[in-house]
């Protein structure tokens, strides 16, 4: 169980937490849901102890290991699943101390407890882990600095959960994973055996992964039982009674409160109307529900469509060196009307397909035409490093309409989602989805017939997601949509291409249909690996067999020097016991008879000293093997 008591913390002299308080059971998958800004990143940096609370406390069970993705992606020359593995540090430190140790009964504790942990199927997990994030085999054996910063921060990703710890906090972790990795990590969360707390604004996953929300809303925080949509149902319903009680509240205040005015001075009312002003006192007041707005998202409409098709492929092929296409044979057409959303891993070639569309790289091979006077507009998260630091959202639309009045561009300003006094706010001051918002209304801005956003919601919460959900849908124009977030493209769409083997071809079914596909092929794959270790179990078993029996040989030798030692002073026994039996010892040596009498009883002495002590090794040994 996780206890959250009366907690406040600041950050750069803003509050952020105010004496929030909440509980969650053991093996809780809690969704920590606000508006970006709202301290949810803070309350993780508090939970870890990276930052010191104002007031307050997080009490966690003792000994429990708190996990979360590393803010630095690995980027040394070791494999990724040698990364992965090092995650695991006890299992680490107790390989490393069994290529020193001598001690037989240290050796003994490591190797059983190596077993305890599962040690020998360290490396099949880990490998799985990377595999669903969407590292095949050769990549896994690749170094990491081989990769992007993208690519690394998965590793990242792969190490903590391979780790496992009791509580696993994971900071918007789909940001830098493809629909696929999504949804592969929304299934892993659904079965994590601990305790986790998921910052994400993807409504899939707050339904599908999680059992338990906690809003972080005017600096405290609220659990909610369910996922995200039983929470909205929750909070709805909240905000109605609350409304409905501060209405009734505030009548009965106000008719309290005229009595008061009336009668207050008048000698025969004045009694009653102290009773009524202490009465009003002890109603306190019922908070209004603040209601935060978002600004709306708008796309300007073309000013002519051009005849279907807009875009049409045959045989086409595309890559970035000559020779070497990154997909081929593409015979496909855009109509001016159509929504559709590119399905695939990355690296399979969605953002080049998207870029051989956008004009930005040519077709090496087979023919594409456009339509006349087509216009598209091109968004992609990258961009948002093309924007100038210093300028204003203003100052970036007045480029584009150097003739227009400032109310004119101010007002196209607005239409892009931004608030009046983000206006005047220099770009590198701009929050993640100001940004996306700005960037998409430029990519927007002269009303293209085809829209193409790349990852646009990497940046934006659930409620601006939904302003680009409803900008989308009342935006005429034809769009192709590159995204993790399964919401959107549900809610957006209507036909799905799979970006896959090279090649670029419908999919018929639904994304239901695409996500059990994604989800039963890695667990195939889970299972094909599991096959694969039981077939060479027997062999593995053998290895781990004369291994076990390489390590306890010292163990095994100590107890083969007392059976040598406990066979040496039974024969000495039975020698000394034929001696004693003769009587004519007692009459001839009395003094002789006296002495063999104390060497059997010596020897008697040793012996059961060293059975005592040979039951004792050899039970030891029997448990290390068995273990």
């Amino acid at each position: 169980m996780i206890t959250i008591t009366e907690l406040s913390a600041r950050v750069a002299g803003r509050l952020l937490l105010d004496n929030a308080s909440v509980t969650l059971p053991a093996g809780t998958k809690a969704g920590l849901v606000g508006r970006n800004g709202a301290g949810k990143s803070t309350l993780f940096r508090v939970i870890t102890g990276d930052l010191a609370a104002e007031n307050g406390s997080v009490t966690i069970p003792k000994n429990a290991r708190i996990g979360q993705v590393a803010q630095e992606a690995p980027g040394t020359e070791e494999s990724l699943i040698s990364i992965v593995l090092a995650a695991d540090k006890e299992r680490t430190a107790l390989l490393k101390e069994a290529e020193t140790a001598t001690d037989p009964h240290r050796i003994a504790e490591i190797q059983m407890r190596l077993v305890d942990i599962d040690a020998h199927s360290a490396e099949a997990r880990a490998a799985s882990i990377l595999s669903g994030l969407g590292f095949d085999h050769e990549a896994q054996h690749r170094p990491a600095s081989s990769f992007s910063g993208g690519w690394r921060m998965r590793v990242a990703l792969a190490a903590v959960l391979f780790a496992e710890p009791d509580l696993l906090l994971l900071d918007e972790p789909t940001n830098y994973l493809d629909l696929e990795g999504t949804m592969w990590l929304e299934d892993y969360v659904r079965r994590y055996p601990h305790t986790v707390i998921v910052i994400s604004h993807d409504r899939d996953m707050l339904n599908n992964a999680v059992n338990a929300i906690v809003h972080l809303d005017q600096k405290k925080l609220t659990f909610y039982r369910g996922g995200y949509d039983q929470f909205e149902r929750q909070k709805a319903e909240a905000d109605e009674l609350q409304m409905k009680a501060k209405a009734k509240s505030d009548a009965a205040r106000k008719h309290i409160q005229s009595y008061i005015d009336r009668f207050r001075y008048k000698a025969s009312k004045a009694r009653q109307a102290q009773s009524r002003i202490k009465a009003l006192e002890r109603m306190g007041t019922v908070a209004a529900v603040v209601e935060d707005h978002v600004q709306p998202i708008a796309f300007p409409e073309p000013e002519k469509q051009p005849a279907s098709p807009i875009v049409a492929i045959s045989k086409g092929a595309v890559g970035y060196t000559p020779g070497k296409p990154i997909l081929k044979n593409i015979s496909l057409r855009i109509d001016n009307d159509d929504r559709i959303a590119l399905l695939g891993s990355n690296g399979n070639g969605k953002s080049t397909f998207a870029k051989l569309i956008s004009g930005r790289l040519d077709a090496e091979s087979g023919e594409m035409k456009l339509a006349p006077g087509l216009k598209i507009g091109f968004f992609a998260q990258h961009q948002l490093d093309d924007l100038i630091p210093n300028e204003t959202p203003v100052d970036h639309v007045r480029r584009l309409m150097p003739q227009a009045p400032e109310a004119q561009v101010r007002a196209r300003v607005a239409q892009m989602g931004l608030a009046t006094e983000k206006m005047a706010t220099a770009a590198k001051d701009l929050s993640g989805g100001e940004k996306a918002r700005l960037l998409m209304g430029l990519a927007a801005f002269h009303a293209p017939n085809l829209l193409i956003l790349d990852e646009p919601t990497n940046h934006l919460d659930i409620d601006s997601r939904r302003a680009l959900i409803e900008a989308l849908n009342d935006y005429n124009g034809a769009v192709i949509l590159i995204s993790h977030d399964r919401h959107l493209i549900e809610a957006t769409v209507d036909r799905l291409w799979l970006v896959n083997e090279g090649t670029v071809k419908t999919f018929e079914g639904d994304l239901e249909e695409y996500r059990d596909l994604i989800v039963s092929a890695g667990r195939k794959k889970d299972e094909k690996q599991q096959g694969a270790d039981e077939t060479a179990s027997k062999s593995e078993q053998r290895k781990v067999n004369a291994e076990k029996r390489a390590s306890l040989a010292p163990l095994r030798k100590k107890i083969n020097e007392i059976e040598s030692l406990t066979a040496r002073l039974e024969k000495l026994i039975q020698v000394l016991d034929a001696e004693l039996a003769d009587p004519a010892l007692y009459d001839k040596s009395p003094a002789k008879a006296a002495q063999k009498a104390k060497e059997r009883s010596d020897a008697a002495a040793k012996l059961a000293a060293a059975e005592e002590e040979w039951l004792m090794l050899s039970s030891e040994y029997e448990e290390a093997m068995a273990g």
